[in-house]
């Protein structure tokens, strides 16, 4: 039987993440909390879906570039190991303090800096575009002769090391602050301090700060998240706000030049007001204030199946059919943004679920093309939409109990 190993992945950081909220509440320390904890896990649940269907992509990506312009031929040994992750880890470097200094690149990397607790879930926020940025700059690792074997397993070392550092139950660990990226070092990054701003950049050698006058030391209690913090839980804001806003903020200049300046310039200098037009925009959709929580045993639900669907996707993809790969991976995508439309308790989750429900009517007919079960189907729809105002007042008050519009 042939499975992905790699889908081990999935239990082994939640496993992490129990362990350090078990460990935080022992020690009366409150470290999480459920509304940004599980927008922090919607974030990684959908990085790793997408891994499933672009890791192959970047493989033979750095196989072609290895193959066709590399200059050196290298050959494993014990030393290119090592110049190999400290080559990987100084790329890291460029690559995220470009992502600190260009509106563009910040609009990928904001992502990651959007949760206002520090903690393990935050180190899950990586999305498809930081990947696809961040494989630009590794693309030199390949041309200077590296094989794509050899960079694909110091990534996944590379990948698995920061997850660590994403905690606050750690304190300083001595001597090891002088070379490698500690959770200390860490927060200073992920913090919103004017002190602290754009700091810290290594992913696992803190060398690369010191030696180019970015590093600072954790000195004072870090304030987590954004210098305006975004106060959402949207799954698809948290994803492309910044975007919008560069697009405003753009669409707003005149010339190209200008345009390009904004496109490119620093994020220290873009227009905060470009926020507020893009919510009034897209944020202002009505919603309802649930009194009650009861919502978020229904998010708990929907975020454990996911969880369950996803591990078993990644872990069986070589017998799943890839339309199937397709349908299910849509379904937990939309899955991620009903729960995140629930979080901050929308109104429209009710037309998510006629999507979910479409998702598996036509995968059951592409397997099941049964004439009686087209025919149910089309019955069925052709009453939810007779009873359709009906059904959405019992769904919402099913999800969010008693509530009044606001």
């Amino acid at each position: 039987m042939v499975i992905n190993y790699l889908a081990f992945a999935v239990p082994f950081f939640l496993f992490f993440i129990w362990l350090e909220y078990y460990v935080a509440k022992k020690r009366g320390k409150h470290y999480f909390k459920f509304n940004s904890s599980i927008a922090n896990i919607n974030v990684g649940i959908a990085e790793r879906l997408i891994d499933l269907f672009t890791a192959g992509g970047f493989y033979f990506f750095y196989d072609y570039l290895h193959t066709h312009f590399a200059i050196f031929n290298i050959q494993p040994s014990i030393l290119l190991w090592i110049a190999l992750l400290l080559s990987t880890d100084f790329l890291w470097y460029w690559y995220h303090r470009f992502g600190h200094k260009i509106n563009l690149f910040w609009g990928f990397h904001v992502v990651h800096h959007q949760s206002e607790e520090f903690n393990y879930t935050a180190a899950t926020r990586i999305t498809i575009f930081q990947s696809v940025v961040r494989t630009a700059f590794w693309a030199l690792l390949p041309v200077i002769g590296f094989p794509a074997e050899m960079i694909t397993t110091i990534l996944l070392v590379h990948g698995i090391y920061p997850f660590f550092t994403h905690t606050r139950l750690i304190g300083k660990l001595g001597i090891i602050e002088y070379i490698m990226v500690t959770p200390s070092h860490h927060r200073v990054h992920h913090a919103s301090n004017e002190q602290y701003l754009d700091k810290n950049f290594g992913d696992m050698f803190i060398i690369w700060d010191k030696l180019f006058g970015t590093f600072a030391e954790e000195k004072e209690e870090p304030t987590y998240g954004l210098t305006k913090q975004l106060d959402s839980y949207s799954f698809l804001w948290q994803h492309f706000h910044f975007l919008v806003e560069i697009g405003y903020a753009a669409k707003a200049e005149k010339g190209l030049w200008n345009k390009l300046k904004v496109i490119f310039g620093r994020p220290s200098d873009f227009d905060p007001e470009m926020r507020a037009k893009a919510e009034k925009r897209f944020l202002s959709v009505r919603k309802v204030q649930a009194r009650t929580s009861k919502f978020r045993y229904y998010v708990i639900v929907q975020i454990t199946f996911t969880i369950a669907a996803l591990f078993l996707l990644l872990l069986l993809e070589h017998y799943i059919p890839f339309f199937l790969q397709v349908m299910i991976a849509f379904f937990i995508l939309i899955t991620l943004i009903n729960c995140g439309a629930i979080l901050e308790q929308r109104r429209w989750v009710f037309y998510l679920e006629f999507a979910r429900a479409s998702l598996v009517t036509i995968s059951t007919f592409y397997y099941f093309p049964s004439p009686t079960l087209i025919g149910m189907s089309v019955l069925l729809l052709l009453v939810s939409l007779a009873y359709f105002s009906s059904l959405q007042r019992q769904y919402l008050r099913f999800i969010y109990g008693k509530r009044k519009v606001i």
